[in-house]
């Protein structure tokens, strides 16, 4: 006797976290992702870098090329976190942790470059208002 072929097939089969990936092609992905990550980064900081080295001095251009590698800094930790959540859904779990490593570093570097450039650029000091009056000793005037 035959069997019928259902119409439709499982729907389990179809999505990538019904099962885990295997050990090989996890780990295969998760070194070539971790280096090419790791290449990209030293690209975005190597070209930034040589922008702020050709400005010759001119600080305009300078902290451009300090905000722009601070922007892609977040743009490339916004794509890891994303191919993380990539990785977790494929029930990947050596390419979900170098992806959460990698963003650590990112994140670690992005907060360095951002507090180098604050403290670079401090904010102005407040302008006094109409309701000052400053202090000084014995004027009888503090309040």
């Amino acid at each position: 006797m035959t069997q019928v072929l259902p119409l439709h097939p499982p729907l389990r089969s179809r999505r990538p976290w019904s099962s885990r990936t295997s050990t090989t092609s996890d780990v295969i992905a998760a070194v070539v992702l971790f280096i090419s990550e790791g290449v990209v980064l030293a690209w975005i900081v190597f070209s930034y870098g040589m922008e702020s080295w050709a400005a010759q001095g001119d600080p305009d251009e300078i902290d451009a090329a300090a905000l722009g590698e601070i922007a892609w800094m977040k743009i490339f930790l916004y794509v890891v976190l994303a191919l993380a959540v990539v990785a977790a859904l494929s029930r990947a779990p050596w390419t979900l942790v170098s992806h959460l490593l990698f963003a650590l570093l990112l994140g670690a570097l992005l907060t360095g470059s951002q507090q180098d450039y604050d403290r670079a650029h401090p904010d102005p000091t407040p302008t006094p208002t109409v309701h000052y009056t400053p202090c000084l000793s014995g004027s009888g005037k503090c309040h």
